[in-house]
């Protein structure tokens, strides 16, 4: 029997396999992806994320992989400077924040999991089809995409790490209905060549009332950027066809973003050129879900983006996954084998917390649609920081979430 199945390979399910491998407690991944590839755009890992990865010993990778954020500037579609903060160790925190492609820290975690856990510790191609929870085991059914052949695994977990269309949610929570829509349309893409920016290392939030842009440096010569226009009301996401349903894949068309970017010249970045150098654009609506009254029961329960998808307005959805994942292996590794009670002790921790960033992620979409001032930039940020982030003093005094006796 295997002691922990996730099911899901993303950023959230590798961290949890590392994380209770550094635990002493062995782990199975089922990913349905036949291969994983660096797909994707860029990403930020927040001081709290960055600090449980350098934990597991994922430190230098970081410092490869990444740039360390310096600064987040606010202006309008001009340029003129609204409020600028400082980020990561300029702000006081013991680790950096870092700013990276999503699918080379993808990657990178995949690596580690195969060295550390051994090659056949992530079974791709490999798709749940549906789980029973009894008194002593889960039994799960998987099927192999390649063959259709079906297997039964027993597990004294099952871990949902599988994303926003979460299987093991729906079958968990099968009444909830369609996602929550912000009402915004999100373009994303990386630009190659494009000319640093301020320090090089700062992050610039720029919006007109209207459209938004979000642009980072992500390192090897690559610039990330968002773009985000209100085209509707928020409100349950329609499955009417009217707004496309949420792809990580579908490809954008650089005529309908740019066609709210004319004439948008911050002086130190033209944002045409920008979305011009990318080769590829991908959109999405911007979509969360409600916070749950409990994730799981018994011994099944979630993480990450299945747990409690949010906004990208906090650029927190990575470091919450790390997170659950952390607390998670710590709460398995102090429980004496009682999983059952493990599980309700981590939901008892992580929901509540995330549920908060879900929150504070709402908040901070709708601020972003307004034109503010200093003062109420100040305001959203700290606000945002107090519910998602935790104050600096906070998580530098934190104690480790490694289980006692390891390192």
């Amino acid at each position: 029997m295997t002691p922990v199945l996730i099911a899901g390979g993303g950023i959230g399910g590798l961290t949890a396999a590392l994380s209770l491998h550094a635990a002493g407690i062995d782990a199975v991944v089922v990913e349905s992806a036949r291969r994983i590839e660096p797909l994707g755009v860029g990403m930020n890992l927040l001081p709290h994320g960055v600090r449980e990865l350098m934990e597991l010993g994922l430190g230098d990778d970081l410092a490869d992989l990444g740039v360390a954020t310096g600064e987040h500037m606010f202006c309008d579609s001009a340029g003129d400077e609204l409020f600028t903060e400082p980020r990561g160790l300029a702000q006081g925190y013991r680790w950096p924040q870092y700013s990276v492609h999503r699918g080379e820290l993808h990657l990178m975690l995949l690596k580690r999991v195969r060295e550390r856990l051994g090659p056949d510790a992530v079974r791709t191609g490999t798709r749940l089809l549906d789980f029973t929870d009894g008194p002593d085991t889960v039994r799960v059914r998987v099927t192999d995409r390649a063959t259709d052949a079906v297997e039964t695994l027993d597990a004294d977990a099952l871990i949902g790490a599988d994303g926003l269309h979460s299987t093991v949610r729906a079958q968990l929570h099968p009444d909830e209905g369609p996602l929550s829509w912000s009402g915004q349309r999100m373009w994303r893409g990386v630009a190659e060549g494009v000319p640093p920016f301020l320090t090089g290392r700062s992050m610039v939030i720029a919006h007109d009332g209207t459209a938004s842009l979000v642009a980072y440096p992500i390192g090897r010569d690559r610039t990330n950027w968002v773009c985000l226009v209100r085209v509707g009301e928020p409100g349950p996401l329609p499955e009417d066809g009217t707004v496309d349903a949420v792809d990580d894949h579908r490809t954008g068309q650089l005529k309908e973003v740019l066609a709210h970017y004319e004439g948008w010249s911050l002086g130190w970045l033209d944002v045409p050129e920008l979305l011009e150098r990318s080769d590829r654009i991908l959109e999405y609506p911007m979509v969360d879900r409600e916070p749950l009254a409990a994730w799981g029961r018994g011994r099944v329960t979630l993480l990450g983006d299945a747990a409690h998808p949010m906004y990208p307005a906090g650029a927190n959805g990575a470091s919450q996954a790390v997170l659950d994942a952390r607390v998670l292996a710590y709460e398995l590794a102090q429980a004496d084998g009682d999983t059952v009670s493990a599980l309700a002790a981590y939901e008892r921790t992580r929901l509540p917390a995330s549920s908060d960033v879900v929150q504070a992620g709402r908040m901070m979409e709708r601020a972003g649609g307004m034109l503010l001032n200093r003062e109420q930039l100040t305001f959203i940020t700290e606000m945002y920081r107090q519910k998602a982030d935790g104050e600096v003093t906070e998580l530098n005094a934190r104690p480790s979430l490694t289980p006692p006796g390891r390192s």
